[in-house]
């Protein structure tokens, strides 16, 4: 199987790469369109900042490339953010692979940015397995997507939002899988087998 992730300003890509190595597979990190588009699996990290983020990929073409993917693909923390329409980090408009707003978690009450483990609620779809239910996953973000039509696993931190997101090929986790133990495994396992 030929899975590549998606090489920009991104902070966890290594640890992405190092997590497929220990369930047995090799990645190719790349920011190139024909390897991109030759692979069978695409996944989308990212720990960044959304504005600057979003100008790589403008720059490259990689948006564009993206959203017209047909084979699985995987968006993860930031790479979730910015498949949604618009977020408020830096007003930056985003892929639009999901029709939805990115917003900043609202201040007071808890700690800004959300870090640690959380648990899974209402899980519905392809990507989180209902055995996950309640299940803890690690999060590290100041922005979240919206409980909307397109959530496939919810998790509340001040709001309730969504945690992980699917609409046909393209599914997406808030959390980082790569850091969430054999919750985490189970997910990226998943991905690959869908």
């Amino acid at each position: 199987m030929n899975i590549a992730i998606v090489k920009y300003n991104a902070g966890n890509i290594r640890s992405v790469d190092h997590a497929l190595r220990r369930i047995g597979l090799e990645a190719v990190v790349t920011d190139d369109h024909d390897i991109l588009l030759a692979a069978d699996r695409v996944i989308f990290p990212g720990v960044g900042e959304a504005a600057s983020t979003m100008k790589y990929l403008k720059e490259r073409e990689l948006d564009k490339l993206l959203k017209g993917l047909t084979i699985p693909v995987l968006g993860i923390c930031l790479g979730q953010q910015l498949m949604c329409s618009w977020s408020e980090e830096g007003d930056t408009h985003c892929i639009g692979i999901f029709d939805q707003p990115v917003r900043r978690f609202p201040d007071g009450g808890l700690k800004v940015p959300h870090m640690g483990w959380n648990s899974l609620e209402r899980v519905d779809g392809e990507l989180v397995p209902k055995s996950l239910e309640g299940a803890y996953v690690y999060f590290v973000h100041s922005y979240y997507v919206p409980v909307c039509r397109d959530t496939a696993a919810e998790t509340s931190y001040m709001v309730p939002f969504s945690a992980a997101m699917h609409r046909d090929n393209f599914f997406a986790t808030q959390f980082h899988p790569e850091k969430s133990g054999d919750q985490g495994e189970l997910i990226l396992k998943k991905f690959l087998e869908l």
